[in-house]
């Protein structure tokens, strides 16, 4: 089973990109975020027609997450508890059946925080206090679980081309990778860097200043799994080449294969 997660900056701008990216990797579940869009909006037909069942939970104008998947999906949880009073829509959670029992998929939007210094800031580390709450209750099910999305964390500085470009952007600052450092603490795996340790393996480059072309990226979309996942793991693959398409999303899909049918 190939599940991808992709920070698709305004589904309406980028359907045909989708449509040609499926077609290509043809991933069993897509996780995406940012889709700037509410749910009546979203393409259903036209996603459906590619051959997914649709779920979304989205936000006019802004944030937006939905999971595409070939299977049916369960138990959808619209939203992130632990704040009732968070209107923003970042996280979405649904369960695929498989022949060796369920499999949870997550898609999310972790809020990016800057500037520092300010409720943005603040809003993003209680976020993920929350992310945490409630991945350590998924853990308890023992089941494969897979946390997909923008995370808007920079794990590590082999993770930014240029890491000094960052140490005052929230993407970096010492507290965002703490927190992220304490969801692995959990048991999580990072999928991608349990198949590799290299440098250069980046899933974002900002539309500015020919970032792209001078190879000047951060990696901040993750696959997170959960043990009973990262004993299904196969490979991982990052694909760069989506970043060269016309009009692109400033990241691009990340895919991890699981040995699940």
């Amino acid at each position: 089973m190939r599940i991808a997660t992709w920070n698709v900056n305004s589904i309406k701008q980028r359907l045909d990109h989708l449509a040609t990216f499926v077609k290509s990797a043809d991933p069993d579940v897509v996780c995406l975020q940012e889709l700037k869009c509410v749910d009546e909006a979203f393409p259903r037909e036209e996603v459906e027609g590619l051959g997914y069942n649709v779920v979304t939970h989205g936000q006019k104008a802004y944030n937006g997450v939905a999971i595409l998947s070939k299977r049916p999906l369960e138990d959808v949880r619209r939203g992130l508890p632990g704040d009732e009073s968070d209107e923003q829509a970042r996280y979405l959670e649904g369960v695929i059946s498989t022949s060796t029992g369920a499999l949870r998929v997550a898609s999310i939007y972790l809020p990016n925080g800057n500037p520092i210094g300010t409720p943005k800031f603040d809003y993003k580390l209680a976020w993920m206090d929350r992310l945490h709450a409630h991945a350590r209750r998924l853990l308890a099910l023992e089941e494969p679980l897979v946390l997909c999305g923008d995370y808007n964390v920079i794990p590590e500085p082999k993770d930014a081309s240029d890491p000094a470009a960052w140490v005052n952007d929230a993407l970096f600052r010492p507290e965002s990778r703490a927190k992220f450092r304490e969801l692995l603490n959990l048991g999580f795996m990072d999928a991608v860097r349990a198949c590799s340790d290299q440098p250069g393996l980046y899933s974002f480059w900002d539309y500015q200043a020919g970032a792209f072309q001078r190879n000047h990226g951060i990696r901040i979309d993750h696959l997170l799994l959960s043990p009973q996942a990262q004993d299904k793991l196969r490979t991982t693959s990052i694909r760069k080449e989506v970043r060269g398409w016309d009009k692109p999303s400033d990241h691009v899909p990340v895919i991890v294969h699981l040995d699940i049918e």
